[in-house]
């Protein structure tokens, strides 16, 4: 009795030297979404705008029927992007023609990259497929392919995310995610070499304990006569400060965010376990999600003064995905549709 009458007073004594607030911090939502686009067939994974406010999106062929994997959106639009030939793939030729493209990006010298995972239906990446093709958005031409070697591009990679540096080295570096693999690929743009670091680190890799839930349910892999399996994705969103000098990255099947050194990265003879020491564990994020200052669901920092694309899926009748315009943060679901929060381009950020 003596304990729990001390530990009551004491209690008290706290909370009267330390009053509750009288209200807590709450959401404040301003602003009207703006349509922007509305997708009734193929689903977009990946969008980024030029400085011209050219927009461009991408649709990698995970099973769904696509009538080209990159596209421009003109007016009320969409068209293949830089032409219909190149989004043709054609077995016989791999290397040229665009196969799955997984992220678009537009770089500070009006280069759109596209990312081709080569692997359609999530499969083993088809030989000589894997690819980063540049496109000068003044011609439109293709003026750069950097295709990845066996080495680099895995039996289970997938390409995901690219994040681009052109400060470093000749032309630049890119940063590539592996979600199938696990790790970071770091592609020189001048030379085209490419090399891959923290391959099944514990910072790249599935968290074990991790699952996710979809409406209520948990995400598995359900085949026919067969058990169900988690459904688990490596590293997949990253970001770049803004000196460049680190590389924030994490597993989409994990809560935790992390980052490395990039000078680290770009060394490709620094012998693993030291670019490994160098990750720091910055805690949970709080939202299993890719997290990525770019126009794709997930976490996002607060942005001022920007705009920024998302896309969102509707399961009721109307327009598969709808891609929005605004700041946006974590997504939140609401009568069997699931929508991305959005405000216009003002300080913070709302929430639908």
């Amino acid at each position: 009795m003596g304990i729990c009458v001390s530990t009551f007073f004491a209690s008290q004594a706290y909370a009267d030297l330390h009053p509750a607030p009288v209200s807590l911090a709450a959401e404040k939502t301003t602003g009207q979404i703006e349509p922007v686009f509305a997708f009734y067939e193929q689903m977009p994974s990946g969008v980024t705008v030029s400085d011209s406010g050219r927009v461009f999106v991408n649709f990698p062929r995970w099973g769904d029927k696509v009538d080209f994997t990159v596209g421009e959106i003109v007016g009320s639009e969409l068209v293949p992007y830089p032409n219909s030939s190149i989004n043709d793939f054609d077995p016989t030729s791999p290397s040229t023609t665009l196969i799955s493209v997984q992220s678009v990006i537009v770089d500070g010298t009006n280069r759109l990259w596209m990312l081709d995972t080569a692997a359609p239906s999530f499969g083993t990446p088809i030989v000589g497929g894997a690819k980063l093709v540049g496109v000068d958005l003044a011609t439109n031409k293709v003026v750069r392919t950097i295709l990845f070697p066996p080495d680099v591009v895995l039996r289970n990679t997938y390409l995901n995310d690219v994040r681009f540096d052109l400060r470093q080295g000749k032309g630049g570096i890119a940063y590539i995610t592996d979600s199938g693999a696990s790790g970071i690929i770091v592609v020189d743009l001048a030379s085209g070499r490419s090399w891959r670091r923290l391959t099944g680190d514990r910072s790249t890799v599935p968290d074990a304990s991790f699952v996710s839930f979809v409406e209520g349910d948990p995400l598995a892999i359900r085949l026919p006569g067969k058990s169900p399996t988690p459904w688990q994705v490596a590293s997949d969103g990253l970001a770049l400060s803004a000196d460049g000098n680190i590389l924030f990255y994490a597993p989409l099947s994990s809560r935790h965010l992390y980052k490395v050194p990039t000078e680290l990265l770009r060394a490709p003879s620094l012998p693993e376990s030291q670019v490994s020491a160098a990750v720091t564990d910055l805690g949970e994020r709080g939202l299993p999600m890719a997290w990525r200052p770019t126009a794709k669901a997930g976490y996002m920092p607060r942005t001022t003064n920007t705009t920024l694309f998302a896309s969102a899926r509707l399961m009721g009748p109307g327009p598969r995905w709808c891609m929005t315009r605004g700041c946006y943060g974590p997504t939140r679901s609401r009568s069997q549709r699931t929508v991305i929060s959005i405000s216009p381009v003002t300080s913070g950020n709302a929430c639908l």
